[in-house]
């Protein structure tokens, strides 16, 4: 009997010792908004109870442009630290070598995701990484304002503009003296891309480098659209603005002190929150059309993925974390806390989603008719490409040169970045 005790203590050791070898200690690099990296501590606490395996959370700064240059230098030189990485939907053409291929491993659910999505992140055959959320930005108005004021819900920016003025300033006089009319992400960095994408779209000025490779960005429409947004500095949007990311123009809108804002789905849960002054007064539209031909709304495809380093000591590990982090429960739960769009198609019809976050089905056509920014056209260029033009843009908004000027140049810069191909 006491042999029997000895053999089974023994081999409960040995177990023990086994799995805690078994076990990985995974790191993973992500830059949310928000409350977003609170989130994903708790999913990932739910993973290391479910599999054993530890994984550390490296943080990066909200700037998604400061987030892609730290992660190409740290890929370039081959860091076997990080295993798994949260990725913006641009990044694939520019960092698919540096990621393991997820085909195989994920051959049973991405029939499950968006296709456009699934073909987002696919390079050259490759499937380079799993969408975890996708993003489509909207226009945040104060249903209470709109109210007072008798105001419709604005279609076009011109009408968005006016209606903006007018509240702001009979706020301002009625003793609001922080109110604005419209706060959006104006700093020199990727947001500013993908707003001022919105607004030449918005106005039938083209998709900066059209699919097929042609820059079409120097043309009458897109530079009467940046004008238009120029026009706004120092009027209904604070000077303040030319430095403004996600965070700053939601905290200013958050406070009450803006009367239209465009942002992202992360902001209407935060909106909500017991802290916030907005609670309750605010709703949602599509952003505003141009007045140009072609004009209509334009709302750019965002997104983050799941990608693992190829360079990662447990790369079956790693695979597993990014499988999780886009599986249904987790972007259920995203959705649901988060009010991040998610990739997976039957979400959209989840009776538990709907009742947390009713913007998310309403949210679905928006998303559908996203508009996406230059990346599959310009390839390892986009990087470079998306660096000129919000130059461009915020040289305008500025005050520095006009946006005929400002684009002339830009469409030389582009052409010389492009040569004989992309």
């Amino acid at each position: 009997m006491k042999i029997n005790k000895l053999l089974v203590g023994l081999l409960t050791s040995v177990t023990l010792v086994m799995g805690s070898a078994q076990a990985a200690e995974l790191s993973m690099v992500s830059g949310d908004t928000g409350n977003g990296l609170a989130f994903l501590r708790t999913q990932l606490d739910r993973f290391e109870a479910e599999t054993g395996n530890t994984v550390t959370i490296v943080p990066m700064p909200s700037s998604t442009s400061d987030q892609f240059g730290q992660y190409r230098l740290w890929l370039a030189a081959g860091n076997a630290d990080i295993d798994v990485y949260q990725t913006d939907v641009i990044w694939a053409p520019q960092l698919a070598d540096q990621f393991l291929d997820l085909t195989e491993a994920a051959k049973d659910v991405v029939a499950d995701h968006f296709p456009s999505i699934i073909e987002s992140q696919t390079v050259d055959g490759k499937l380079v990484a799993m969408p975890a959320f996708t993003d489509a930005p909207a226009l945040y108005y104060r249903k209470d304002l709109l109210e007072k004021y008798n105001k419709p819900v604005p279609t076009t920016w011109d009408e968005m503009a006016a209606t903006a003025q007018e509240i702001m300033d009979a706020e301002r006089a009625a003793g609001a003296s922080e109110m604005y009319g419209f706060v959006f992400q104006g700093n020199a960095y990727e947001g500013l891309t993908c707003d001022a994408l919105e607004w030449v779209v918005s106005n039938g000025g083209g998709q900066i480098v059209e699919p097929d490779g042609t820059i079409s960005i120097n043309n009458a429409q897109a530079a009467a659209a940046i004008e238009r947004a120029a026009s706004w500095i120092g009027t209904i949007s604070p000077e303040g603005n030319l430095a403004y990311q996600e965070e700053e123009s939601r905290g200013v809108w958050q406070l009450g002190n803006a009367v239209f804002m465009r942002n992202w789905p992360y902001a209407y849960q935060l909106g909500n929150g017991d802290d916030s002054a907005v609670k309750g007064l605010f709703d949602v539209a599509p952003l505003p059309m141009g007045d140009g031909e072609g004009a209509r709304s334009a709302a750019t495809l965002g997104g983050w993925n799941v990608a693992v380093s190829k360079y990662s000591p447990d790369p079956e590990e790693a695979i597993k974390l990014a499988l999780f982090l886009s599986s249904p429960e987790v972007q259920k739960e995203r959705a649901i806390n988060q009010s991040n769009l998610p990739t997976i198609v039957s979400l959209y019809d989840d009776a538990d989603v709907a009742a947390a976050q009713p913007i998310i089905p309403s949210w679905k056509e928006v998303f559908l008719n996203a508009v996406p920014r230059p990346s599959a056209p310009t390839k390892v260029k986009y990087n470079e490409v998306s660096s000129l033009f919000w130059s461009a843009v915020h040289d305008t908004l500025s005050g520095n040169g006009s946006a005929a000027e400002n684009l002339e140049i830009l469409e030389a810069d582009l052409s010389e970045l492009k040569g004989d191909a992309w």
